[in-house]
C-alpha cells in the first residue's frame, strides 16, 4: 500500500454535528480505511461554516470539536494517535497507527486574539489558516474583501503563530494578506489544499508567483481534489487534476507539492475518487504518467513531513 499525508479535511466539524464517528463511517474519511495505507497522517480541521459567531463566542465551537477530536481518539487509540511533531508521527507509524494531526481552517475558531494560540498550542494544533470564506478581524478572504490585506492584528497573529512553531495556511486568504505574509514571513507557509489559477480561475486557487512565493519560503502547497477546483470545463475528469501536478512541477514544485484532498468538504471529486479508499487511483494516475518512486513519495508523504 502506498503512503498518505493529506493536510485538509474537514470531517470532525460534520461528524460533531451529524452525530457519527471517525472509526466507521460513510463519508469521505474514516480511521479504519486510513489505516490500510502503508503509513498515513491525516490532519483534521476544525472550522466552522458560520459567518457570526454563537452568543458564546466562536472560540466555544474550537473548545467543542477539540474535544470531540479527543474523545474519539481515545476510544480509537488501537488504530490512531493523535501527533504533534515528526517524532510522533515515526513513533504512530512503528506501532502501526494513523497519526491524526489537529489544525484549524480559520482564524475566526480562536476569536482572531493572538493570546489563543497558547490554548492552541496546549492542544497540538500545528497549522492555522487564517480566514475560512469569510474576512474576519485579521484580514480579507478569497471570496470576501480579497483586496483588503493583514492589518496589524494579523501580523501580530502571524509572529504568534510562527513563535509557536505553527504553521500558517494561505488556502482561503485575500490575495491582499497572502502578499503581505510573503513580506513578513520567517518560516515556512503552506497552502493547506490549493491548486493552480493558471488552470483553473477560481479566486480559491494560487497564482503562479504565489506558488514561487510559497517555494521560496520552503512551504507545501497540498492540492485539492474538489472538481471545482480543477476545471471550469472538464468536470471529475482525472486528467485535468493530474495537469494541476504537472503545472506546480514545471515552477520548481518537487519538493513542494503535496496532498489537500479537502475531504469531507466537497463534492463531487476528481477522476471518480468518492473516499479516502480511492487515493491509490490518483496515485496510479500519476505512476502511468511517468512519475517515479521517489517523486510520488515525496508527493503523497515526504514534502509535508519535512516541515511539519
Amino acid at each position: 500500500m502506498i503512503p498518505y499525508f493529506d493536510t485538509h479535511c474537514d470531517t470532525v466539524y460534520h461528524a460533531l454535528i451529524e452525530g457519527y464517528h471517525l472509526r466507521r463511517n460513510e463519508k469521505h474519511i474514516d480511521l479504519e480505511r486510513l489505516a490500510k495505507f502503508d503509513k498515513a497522517v491525516q490532519c483534521f480541521a476544525m472550522f466552522s461554516i458560520l459567518a457570526d459567531a454563537p452568543a458564546e463566542g466562536m472560540f466555544s465551537v474550537a473548545q467543542a470539536q477539540q474535544a470531540y477530536f479527543e474523545r474519539e481518539l481515545a476510544a480509537n487509540a488501537d488504530i490512531a494517535v493523535q501527533c504533534r511533531t515528526t517524532d510522533d508521527i515515526r513513533k504512530a507509524h512503528a506501532d502501526g497507527k494513523v497519526a491524526a494531526v489537529l489544525t484549524i481552517e480559520g482564524s475566526e475558531l480562536l476569536n482572531c486574539d493572538p493570546d489563543k494560540i497558547d490554548w492552541a498550542v496546549e492542544k497540538g494544533v500545528r497549522a492555522i489558516s487564517l480566514t475560512w470564506n469569510h474576512p474576519n478581524l485579521l484580514s480579507g478572504a478569497n471570496f470576501h474583501q480579497s483586496e483588503r490585506g493583514l492589518n496589524d492584528l494579523g501580523r501580530e497573529f502571524v509572529r504568534r503563530c510562527q513563535k509557536n512553531d505553527i504553521l500558517v495556511d494561505v488556502s482561503h486568504c485575500s490575495d491582499a494578506a497572502f502578499w503581505d505574509l510573503i513580506k513578513i514571513t520567517e518560516k515556512p507557509i503552506i497552502a493547506s489544499h490549493s491548486n493552480s489559477r493558471a488552470l483553473c480561475d477560481h479566486p480559491r486557487n494560487l497564482t503562479d508567483d504565489m506558488f514561487r512565493a510559497i517555494v521560496e519560503t520552503g512551504g507545501v502547497v497540498g492540492l485539492n481534489y474538489y472538481a471545482k477546483f480543477i476545471s471550469a470545463t472538464e468536470g471529475t475528469e482525472m486528467d485535468a487534476f493530474l495537469r494541476h501536478f504537472d503545472h506546480f512541477l514545471d515552477l520548481g514544485g518537487a519538493k513542494h507539492i503535496g496532498l489537500g484532498s479537502d475531504l469531507d468538504g466537497c463534492n463531487p471529486l476528481a477522476g471518480g475518487m468518492t473516499g479516502v479508499q480511492d487515493v491509490p487511483m490518483l496515485y496510479e494516475a500519476l505512476k502511468n504518467r511517468g512519475y517515479g518512486k521517489e517523486l510520488l513519495d515525496d508527493i503523497f508523504f515526504n514534502n509535508y513531513m519535512r516541515i511539519f
